[in-house]
């Protein structure tokens, strides 16, 4: 799979009925941060933090910026906190097939290529998958088009029941790994698209007997493996590979659309899966 265009740049909007008083009292209280340790950060005094978040005083865009960085606050986020304190958004939010982001995407495609023969595969905010490498394309041999076509969502396609879901050994473990993961960027980013997805999978019905049966059998025996992180064992062509999952972003982001792009790396997590994807290219 290559790269693919995500959807078209959404226009940032001002939360409704928000100033950005209570927005920024809101992403302090998530970070839980003082006032007082907020005005130390940002080189401002609680009394005048104190007034932001109650409306008496408008805080510069320079500020709105300042207080934005020392919360962690997500660049999308940021433009709404400047829309709510009447400022035009600073981010722009570069559609990914824009010729602005050609050595973007050059970047992701040789970065994913060149780690075949393992997986490895790039999201979206909602984990729309707009880069793959061939051994994505391995795992997900079989899969019904439906959910391949035509920009295949991650989340979706490892829980449906249709998807990986009956291939995965241990699903209701890996299962529960990526609803907490989901729910952790729920609680990070206010996207409502981001919550529906999570409604949508989280209802899905696990397969009979998942994660309860023996695995599959092996060409080989691996004998007991100390995994070193929660794995992914799924079974293919008659074995059951295992892999460790690993998520990279990009470093101090200018731009929406990069800020929300993840590049996930699967690893062996044991020989035997080593040794059979090196196997398929040597």
């Amino acid at each position: 799979m290559t790269l693919v265009a995500s959807g078209p740049a959404a226009t940032p909007t001002a939360p409704d009925g928000k100033g950005v008083g209570p927005l920024l009292r809101a992403w302090r209280e998530r970070r839980r941060v003082s006032q007082l340790e907020l005005a130390l950060r940002a080189d401002s005094s609680a009394r005048h933090i104190s007034f932001v978040e109650t409306g008496r005083a408008r805080p510069s865009e320079e500020m709105v910026l300042r207080l934005a960085e020392h919360l962690d606050v997500p660049v999308r986020e940021r433009n709404a906190l400047l829309l709510a304190a009447g400022y035009a958004p600073h981010y722009p939010e570069t559609p990914l097939d824009d010729p602005a982001l050609d050595a973007l995407r050059d970047g992701m495609e040789r970065l994913i290529q060149g780690y075949e023969p393992y997986p490895a595969l790039v999201v979206d905010a909602t984990y729309t998958v707009v880069a793959a490498n061939r051994g994505v394309a391995m795992l997900v041999e079989g899969v019904p088009e439906s959910l391949l076509a035509p920009a295949p969502n991650a989340m979706r396609l490892t829980l449906h029941p249709d998807g990986l879901a009956p291939r995965i050994r241990n699903l209701r473990e890996w299962r529960g790994h990526l609803l907490a993961q989901m729910e952790r960027q729920i609680a990070l980013h206010r996207s409502e698209a981001l919550r529906e997805l999570y409604e949508e999978v989280a209802a899905y019905p696990a397969p009979a007997g998942s994660g309860d049966g023996e695995p599959a059998e092996t060409t080989e025996s691996t004998g007991p493996v100390a995994y070193f992180a929660l794995p992914m064992r799924i079974e293919h062509a008659g074995r059951v590979l295992s892999f460790v999952s690993s998520i990279s972003t990009f470093n101090t982001p200018m731009d929406v659309t990069v800020a929300e792009l993840a590049i996930e790396t699967f690893l062996p997590a044991d020989p035997a899966t080593a040794k059979y994807l090196n196997s398929l290219v040597s």
